[in-house]
């Protein structure tokens, strides 16, 4: 039986050396060229190392965005964002710059899309072009921490169902003048979705706290004071150390991360310097 635990996989006859960031999340896969097509093993073995260190991570990967794309579709369907900001004629791919004009907003603690019905299984991000200094991003364990918690705690959850919603992009694109029936047609088209506060992941049936401080609104039924005092404790267990592994980007670097296992923080300390990323995003399932 797979247990997904990092000692068993790194004993494996591997094609790629892994550097494990952290006792339990992140792990370097090294020797290994992006540029060129997978083999079935290859590509089996990458996602087992998604599945056992949350977000890998490969290094001097100069890709081009076909090849990006390609790497990202062994995995499953690209999604197209609704609201973030595209690359020229690869409407999959999220151009994400900041620089003096725009500070970067990506500092809250999240798992990607969980306003979707189907939130994502996994983001692919190439950093095109780093800061002198700073711009790391964090990620942090959400199987550990849902271990964490106590069993009083675990049991309150047990069925508790959450409401998502892309409020923050709304009030974006009310500040940037779109009209009520333009805003209408998005509720519409991403009616909040509701997801179990604690999920299972489909692959490895480790449960894991679904909950983000970005996009996660109330907890279905509860008295609102007593939703707003649990969820603010989930959101503080992303920012435990123990949880977590901090990557400093190079350019052409790359991170994949899983969206349901774990969530990240893109630090924000390099204004106003420049940081450009691309990113594409893996449709996942619906969340049980």
């Amino acid at each position: 039986m797979n247990d997904f635990n990092p000692d068993a996989f790194e004993q494996k006859n591997l094609p790629f050396t892994v550097n494990r960031l952290s006792p339990s999340i992140g792990g370097e896969i090294l020797d290994i060229d992006l540029t060129k097509p997978l083999d079935n093993i290859t590509k089996e073995l990458i996602y087992e190392a998604l599945l056992v260190y949350k977000v890998i991570f490969f290094r001097d990967q100069d890709l081009s965005t076909e090849q990006h794309m390609d790497f990202s579709k062994n995995f499953g369907e690209l999604e197209i964002h609704p609201f973030a900001p595209k690359k020229d004629n690869f409407p999959e791919v999220l151009v994400i710059t900041h620089n003096e004009k725009s500070k970067g907003r990506e500092n809250t603690w999240h798992s990607d899309v969980t306003w979707r019905s189907k939130p994502s299984l996994g983001s692919v991000l190439r950093m095109i072009e780093k800061p002198q200094h700073g711009g790391d991003t964090l990620f942090s364990d959400m199987y550990a921490a849902y271990e964490s918690l106590s069993d009083e705690i675990k049991d309150k959850l047990e069925g508790a169902i959450a409401v998502h919603d892309f409020a923050n992009f709304r009030n974006r694109l009310i500040k940037e003048g779109k009209s009520d029936a333009e805003i209408k047609a998005f509720n519409e088209e991403y009616p909040m979705p509701e997801h179990p506060v604690i999920r299972t992941h489909p692959d490895t049936n480790k449960k894991v706290i679904y909950v983000n401080a970005a996009f996660t609104q109330y907890i279905k039924g509860w008295d609102q004071l007593e939703s707003d005092e649990m969820l603010k404790y989930l959101y503080s267990r992303a920012s435990v150390p123990e949880y977590q592994c901090r990557f400093a980007w190079q350019d052409n670097s790359i991170a994949f991360w899983d969206n349901r296992a774990c969530q990240h923080y893109a630090n924000s300390d390099y204004w106003p310097n420049v940081r450009k990323v691309e990113r594409v995003t893996i449709i996942g399932d619906r969340p049980y």
